[in-house]
């Protein structure tokens, strides 16, 4: 199934009830469990990476399919490991050609028996839960924060706690400080010095926990309003002081002539004059999951750009370097990658390679939908293939675009 998305450059304005945080919401649904709170967390993420991994900490089950939940699967197998019993964790095709050796062989070192029922490195796993000793463990700083993030989440139940050593340039610090800031709510004492994160051996606190709303899902509004002639959009919920780095981007978009003012309800939106700036230069080290977003969003208004930061891309959902490079090529836009882990655009929009009505592989990647959607308000009709794959974040997404005048039709 394919979606058609039409739209025309117009006065854009609206109410959006964005999603939850996904991001906060999973680092909370497995705080929540390790407290033994009675609380329910409020506003938990919809998306489908939190049901699957809320489902897996309510089952009755000793066997996990997570399906593309990436976030699950990190933060499944830390958690496991230290729970009493005999586990398996398994995933979608793509699931299981994502690196997790960092994790499991960091897990080991400190007493847990997890191995391979697979290829070496892969998932699926088998986790024989046991009691878990702390140390000082050294971990690449460049890796994907979410494996740092899910030995975070333990420490504090490990015997003797833990010290994270990271060496190199930090990859995603941002999403480290939340994970940290949300563990210290629930009562978590901690201290990150230059390279060194300690968490002692402590409890946690349950607590009666709101999810704020997502600024991943945020940055889609900053772009169809950046795309659009004129408009404001009240995004309820949001914090512009918030918790997620994402939060970054209210000053990114300033450039595109977006204002961003704090309102009971939440963040409102206005543009205040149609201005771009002549070049993007950007690093996503703190905020990678923005990548797309800014990079549809400069194809479309045919703006150059360099990102740098973008290491982590190639193992999400799909490699997200590869996947923009061929899908803004649909476009007529050839980026390049300079270095590992860069992108860039001259700007200049080849005719030949330029399609008329572009088919946008989704690559069972959300972002990829969420990111390509709004480039439709430049004029560009479009079509979106498994265009369902945006439930994995943001599920309400073709509802809420359709509120504010798009077109979206189904093509089989």
């Amino acid at each position: 199934m394919k979606y058609q998305i039409t739209a025309n450059n117009k006065n854009i304005t609206g109410t959006i009830n964005l999603p939850a945080s996904k991001s906060i919401s999973n680092r909370a649904l497995i705080i929540n469990a390790l407290s033994y709170s009675p609380y329910p967390l409020r506003n938990l993420s919809d998306s489908d990476d939190s049901k699957v991994l809320e489902a897996a900490l309510f089952s009755n089950s000793n066997k996990f399919d997570i399906g593309h939940a990436g976030t699950a699967m990190r933060f499944l197998t830390a958690f496991l490991a230290k729970i009493v019993g005999e586990w398996e964790i398994t995933g979608s095709e793509r699931m299981q050609q994502r690196p997790i050796s960092i994790l499991v062989d960091a897990l080991n070192s400190l007493g847990a028996q997890i191995t391979y029922k697979g290829v070496e490195g892969f998932p699926p796993l088998k986790i024989m839960g046991s009691n878990l000793t702390g140390k000082t463990l050294e971990l690449d700083g460049t890796i994907s924060s979410q494996y740092i993030s899910a030995l975070l989440l333990i420490a504090p139940t490990i015997t003797n706690g833990l010290t994270l050593k990271l060496k190199g340039k930090i990859t995603s610090r941002s999403y480290i400080k939340l994970t940290l800031e949300l563990m210290a709510k629930f009562g978590i004492q901690y201290r990150w010095e230059g390279d060194e994160i300690t968490v002692g051996e402590q409890h946690y606190f349950p607590i009666d926990f709101t999810v704020e709303a997502d600024w991943s899902g945020a940055s889609y509004w900053y772009q169809i309003l950046a795309l659009a002639g004129a408009g404001e959009i009240l995004l309820e919920n949001l914090q512009l002081n918030s918790l997620q780095g994402d939060a970054n981007i209210a000053g990114w978009f300033e450039e595109f002539g977006i204002q961003s003012t704090q309102k009971k309800e939440g963040v409102l939106l206005a543009k205040k004059g149609d201005t771009s700036p002549k070049k993007v230069v950007i690093d996503f080290i703190e905020n990678p999951d923005i990548a797309q977003t800014m990079a549809c969003l400069c194809v479309a208004k045919t703006i150059p750009f360099h990102f740098t930061g973008l290491k982590t891309l190639k193992i999400k959902e799909t490699d997200r370097i590869a996947a923009l490079q061929s899908e803004l090529a649909k476009f007529g836009a050839t980026l390049t990658e300079p270095k590992h882990g860069e992108l860039a655009w001259d700007g200049k929009i080849n005719s030949a390679l330029k399609e008329e009505n572009p088919v946008i592989k989704t690559y069972h990647d959300h972002r990829m939908a969420l990111a390509f959607a709004p480039m439709a308000l430049a004029g560009i009709s479009l079509q979106i293939e498994d265009p369902e794959v945006v439930t994995k974040s943001y599920p309400n997404f073709w509802r809420d675009i359709k509120g504010v005048g798009f077109k979206v039709s189904e093509k089989k």
